[in-house]
């Protein structure tokens, strides 16, 4: 494997091996990464609670000096990697974007990051969220806005939206992420990036409730599929303190994702027959990135499941009101800080409030009965497509987009409603790039494979990246 002149140029999988073979050292990476933050971060807001430099070196010199004692080392051994700020890192403030949260400092790691610092990453900061990580657009009162790489005037979307920027400018070689509501799609679309939703339980997270999991889920983000492989089977596997955490040996994830897909089933489901309102030019977009699959040997229709997809959607919203809601009630019911509460938050508790649990048991029969419907539908398709958003990266001074192409929008988070029915399956769904706008603005799309697929899906996007190569073709202007 032939290795690029310049570090931050390295895929993850090269990195890895430079450092390994001792072509490079921890110490330089870490160096050239901080150098390369110090430059672009200031222009984008990216990387947040940012840590010292020499603390920083001295962390990558012991690095090099356990590989000269020839001790075991991860695959991330000696990785810059900053953690999305929804999560804890141990001694590093986790404020998740809020006032309410601006000085706590965690004494332990999450369990992912926990396996993540097993693996060998040091954390030079964290990833700048919307605070609590509601909406899907990066910005909030204690860090203020992350700005897209494409379009600095513009969202880098959210809630991973600092880690996709992050990526997206070379200034992490993967990244973690989180989703609910489409938090490692969009951003992933909307900077020319790879994320990865995995099914419910791939990666154990830290639940409120341990045997109601809830419908957000951590995943890796990175810059090509087989990175997004290897930092997936670091997050992944059973932990006893996730009772419903999935068993299988992480490195399932990590098998050939070289295969064949001659005769492969795509269904594409755009806007759902004319159900999701779109921006002009991105059902184009993405409809040319299906061809991509069609020169791949896949056989692709226009298909949708058998069920309401309306249906769905207002389910979502109670069980999102109930569990979002339902962990910002704490502060919510002390007054003085409820005045720090954005509005987001306080529409999830004031529509929790309104719910009963009968309510919430009803909204969860229509999810059984969309993941059954899904479910049949995958016995007539291998995957299905759709975009990652329905609208372009949106001024960063939006608070959240009220109309999409005309049609009003009646909460803070109905634009998104392309990436909603996604999560009510807990299937794994992969985000690719798609392509750009006329004005240069990305465009992704969302590959959805049963549940537990996760391989299958890593498998066709590897094959469509291959084809496809908008990671390497279409660069940030500004890296």
């Amino acid at each position: 494997m032939s290795l690029p002149a310049s570090i931050h140029e390295m895929t993850g999988r090269q990195l890895r091996q430079a450092i390994r073979q001792k072509k490079v050292s921890a110490v330089e990476v870490m160096t050239a990464t901080l150098d390369r933050v110090d430059r672009l971060n200031p222009k984008v807001n990216a990387i947040v609670s940012r840590q010292d430099r020499d603390g920083l070196l001295a962390r990558a010199r012991e690095k090099d000096e356990a590989l000269a004692r020839g001790e075991a080392i991860g695959p991330l051994h000696g990785f810059p990697q900053a953690i999305k700020d929804l999560d804890n890192v141990k001694g590093i403030p986790t404020t998740k974007g809020s006032p309410v949260l601006k000085d706590f400092v965690p004494e332990a790691d999450s369990i992912y990051v926990e396996r993540m610092r097993r693996a060998g990453a040091i954390f030079i900061g964290k990833t700048n969220v919307p605070q609590f990580g509601l909406g899907s657009h990066t910005t909030n009162p204690v860090f203020g806005p992350c700005r897209n790489p494409y379009d600095l005037s513009r969202t880098p979307g959210g809630s991973s939206g600092g880690a996709a920027v992050s990526l997206a400018l070379r200034m992490l070689p993967v990244a973690d992420g989180s989703d609910y509501g489409g938090s490692l799609r969009n951003p992933a679309g909307w900077n020319n990036v790879f994320g990865f939703r995995p099914s419910i339980g791939r990666v154990p997270g830290e639940e409120t409730d341990l045997f109601f999991p809830s419908m957000g889920t951590a995943g890796p983000m990175a810059r090509n599929v087989p990175d997004l492989a290897m930092l997936l089977a670091v997050q992944s596997g059973y932990d006893p303190r996730v009772p419903y955490s999935i068993t299988q040996d992480p490195s399932g994830c990590t098998g050939s994702i070289d295969r064949d897909f001659n005769g492969a089933r795509i269904a594409w489901l755009g806007d759902f027959n004319g159900y999701l309102p779109y921006e002009p030019g991105i059902l184009d977009v993405c409809r040319k990135a299906m061809k991509t699959f069609e020169g791949l040997g896949c056989i692709v229709e226009e298909a949708i499941p058998d069920y309401p997809v309306d249906k769905v959607w207002r389910a979502w919203l109670v069980l999102r009101a109930w569990q979002s809601g339902g962990s910002g009630k704490v502060h919510y019911d002390d007054p003085e800080k409820r005045k720090l509460l954005n509005k987001q938050m306080i529409f999830e508790v004031e529509s929790g409030l309104k719910l009963s649990a009968f309510d919430v048991t009803a909204a969860a029969q229509v999810r059984n009965e969309w993941y059954r419907a899904v479910l049949r539908f995958f016995e007539r398709y291998d995957f299905f497509v759709l975009p990652t958003a329905q609208m372009w990266p949106f001024p960063v001074e939006t608070v959240w987009p009220t109309e999409v192409a005309g049609t009003p929008m009646t909460t803070y988070h109905e634009w998104m409603k392309v990436v909603l029915p996604v999560t009510m399956t807990g299937c794994p769904a992969l985000a690719a790039p798609a392509g750009f706008s006329e004005s240069g603005l990305p465009m992704g799309i969302q590959i959805v494979a049963p549940n537990h697929a996760e391989l299958a899906c890593l498998q066709l996007a590897h094959a469509y990246d291959q084809a496809s190569d908008w990671v390497t073709k279409r660069p940030p202007p500004i890296g």
